[in-house]
């Protein structure tokens, strides 16, 4: 589907060619590469303080399959799902009223990566197959991640995602919280279109943890003693929820134990931490110009992230103090003066490694099923997850 191509109400679009899926990852671009991109101490430069090697988590390695490569295995196995999908989800949008058929219209050029539906159905296919539940499932997370996205836009005063304005800037923050509620109340009027309720129980439950990483983040903005617990509390809900939500309801449904179930449920995740975490170093390394979306939001709303807590954790005093005084009081710039704070840091090898490690654990949670195509694609996948670039 090309990019720009909009998605209306019961007009499903074709799966097949929409490379926007993994368009933001490269086997070649990983997060130290998109540091030097940035401008930042080049591969190779030897720091200042060596002892700090010994605290950075143990890496992954790098997968052999490229992003095209990754695409097209999806397209194969489970590209005509998707279409079903993107079917169902626009079936259930439709409406009469011609103010939502254009926010439907504009929202579905920032619809991206639809990596939670994937989780969904190729979660079912490693477990035992696809259901018409998946199919149901896949729409209703995607519907709810859409949701989220809107609101996040007006939380973070966000004007650009995926090239095009955002809701909020386009029209207002009343319609995007309501536009963002119009969806929430869709995706359990489907999910509530199951057979049992244990769909609509496990998404709303997760849907309550969402919205608690964003309240938690909130509470601790300005906090620059936020701790690496708290931090990854609050992804664990606002991002991670989410695909755990959606490799579990997968599993689940595709009748596998309950143990099974537990196993692919980490699986999400820890993937989407590793999702969170590059998403974080794009926020501070990133150009706006390649990600197509407003880059420094977490600056500006003062949210610590794990780059900048690892900057902090081992600046030096007057270092420590000077970093601390420029996230106090935002501007425009700040993204630039830390630049040489992290020069002088391990903080993004750091923050690197431990995304690896991440998707070590996590591939490690898919020895529960059988090895399959569906599977080795997860795993692939999730590594994809800590090289993003975009």
């Amino acid at each position: 589907m090309p990019e720009q191509q909009t998605l209306l109400p019961n007009s499903p679009a074709r799966f097949a060619g929409n490379h926007s899926l993994w368009a933001d990852v490269s086997d070649s671009t990983s997060l130290p590469s998109a540091r030097h991109e940035a401008g930042l101490r080049p591969e190779g430069t030897v720091r200042t303080d060596e002892k700090r090697r010994s605290d950075l988590p143990p890496s992954a390695e790098k997968p052999a399959a490229d992003a095209a490569t990754i695409m097209e295995r999806v397209e194969q196995m489970i590209g005509q799902e998707l279409v079903e999908v993107e079917r169902i989800l626009f079936e259930e949008l439709a409406s009469e009223n011609a103010y939502i058929r254009d926010l439907l219209q504009h929202v579905s050029r920032f619809r991206g990566k639809r990596l939670r539906p994937i989780l969904v159905l190729l979660s079912a296919k490693a477990c035992g197959g696809i259901t018409p539940a998946h199919r149901t499932i896949a729409a209703v997370v995607e519907m709810i991640h859409l949701a989220t996205l809107i609101h996040d836009d007006v939380l973070d005063d966000a004007t650009t995602r995926r090239h095009v304005a955002t809701v909020n800037s386009r029209w207002n923050n009343e319609t995007s919280v309501l536009f963002g509620d119009y969806l929430f109340t869709h995706a359990f009027h489907l999910a509530s279109s199951l057979e049992t309720t244990y769909a609509c129980r496990t998404i709303g439950r997760a849907t309550n943890l969402v919205c608690e990483g964003e309240l938690t983040q909130v509470q601790n903005r300005g906090n620059v003693d936020l701790s690496e617990e708290t931090y990854f509390r609050i992804i664990d809900g606002k991002t991670a929820e989410l695909c755990a939500v959606s490799t579990e309801l997968g599993a689940y449904y595709a009748g596998q134990s309950p143990a099974n179930v537990a196993a692919i449920e980490q699986f999400g995740r820890l993937l989407g931490h590793a999702f969170q975490i590059a998403d974080d170093v794009l926020d501070l390394l990133g150009s706006e110009a390649k990600t197509g979306k407003s880059l420094g939001s977490d600056l500006q709303k003062q949210k610590l992230t794990l780059p900048l807590i690892r900057l902090l954790a081992t600046a030096s005093p007057e270092d420590g103090q000077q970093i601390r005084a420029l996230l106090a009081q935002p501007a425009v710039d700040t993204r630039q003066r830390l630049e040489p704070f992290f020069q002088q840091s391990d903080a993004l090898e750091f923050t690197q490694a431990r995304a690896f490690k991440l998707v070590a654990d996590a591939i490690s949670q898919l020895n529960c099923v059988a090895d399959s195509p569906a599977r080795q694609l997860l795993a692939d996948m999730a590594q994809f997850a800590a090289l993003r670039s975009a």
